[in-house]
């Protein structure tokens, strides 16, 4: 006996791939397994259409129809690439997206934040915005990293290496307390 699952559109998050070159090939398997809108740049189109993978929009003013048939246009306009695909994802009502780049540019996401849930994959790096009073379970010895300055900032499971970087002190959870509304954290991948 087989299992069915059937897959809503817009139930996963859509994936927005502004850059690939520093990102594995596994992790973008695992972030396309329940079929997602897909939304590519120009400069990443050829490479997404090069493994196979189903464009559904590409930012830009104008298609290559030559890469795949059904390709919708998404224009920037006088947006950012990230900003233009973060009005369409908030418009029509996206829960969540999973952004792969190459630059990382937090205020091109910052007026979003509290609009789609977002994960950002940069580098060797999952970045994704936090309220106080945040927790989340981590083995002992992961690394965390704030990625902005917090106000009265209060921590626990936590120890201090240098900076804004933090090592679990155990297996279990640790919470972030802090003042301003949200505050972007990294984890290693």
């Amino acid at each position: 006996m087989s299992s069915h699952h059937v897959v809503r559109e817009k139930q996963e998050p859509a994936l927005l791939v502004l850059g690939l070159d520093n990102f594995s090939d596994e992790l973008l398997g695992q972030l396309l397994e329940w079929s997602p809108t897909v939304i590519v740049t120009q400069l990443t189109a050829e490479k997404v259409n090069a493994y196979g993978i189903k464009i559904d929009w590409v930012i830009a003013n104008e298609v290559d129809e030559s890469l795949q048939s059904d390709i919708k246009l998404m224009p920037a306009g006088n947006d950012t690439l990230a900003e233009a695909a973060m009005k369409y994802l908030v418009t029509y009502n996206y829960p969540a997206v999973n952004i792969v780049t190459d630059e990382l540019q937090l205020k091109d996401y910052l007026f979003y934040i509290d609009k789609i849930n977002m994960v950002i994959f940069y580098g060797d790096k999952k970045i994704y915005a936090v309220n106080s009073g945040f927790s989340k379970w981590k083995p002992a010895g992961e690394t965390i990293e704030l990625l902005s300055d917090p106000q009265q900032f209060h921590f626990s499971g936590l120890e201090n290496i240098e900076g804004n970087r933090f090592k679990t002190t155990h297996d279990g959870f640790f919470s972030l307390q802090f003042e301003q509304p949200f505050l972007f954290i990294a984890e290693d991948l």
